[in-house]
């Protein structure tokens, strides 16, 4: 269960955070998208600093839960 609760936050962060990259580019004017993938880079880093001891550096909660046993 532990594995699948830091596979779904690794996801939430990674899907949070470049979602607030793309609408703070966009209210500020000016679309960088080098930004954009910096923020989706670092962040997937980060995630697997965070959670990847417990996950195995996954962060996508369906290869968790497609490869359940029993």
């Amino acid at each position: 269960m532990r594995k699948y609760l830091a596979e779904s936050v690794g996801a939430f962060a990674i899907l949070f955070a470049g979602a607030c990259a793309i609408t703070v580019s966009d209210v500020y004017g000016s679309v960088f998208y080098v930004e954009i993938s910096l923020t989706f880079g670092l962040v997937v880093i980060a995630m697997i600093y965070v959670v990847g001891n417990i996950s195995g550096a996954r962060t996508n909660p369906a290869v968790a839960f497609s490869r359940r046993k029993g």
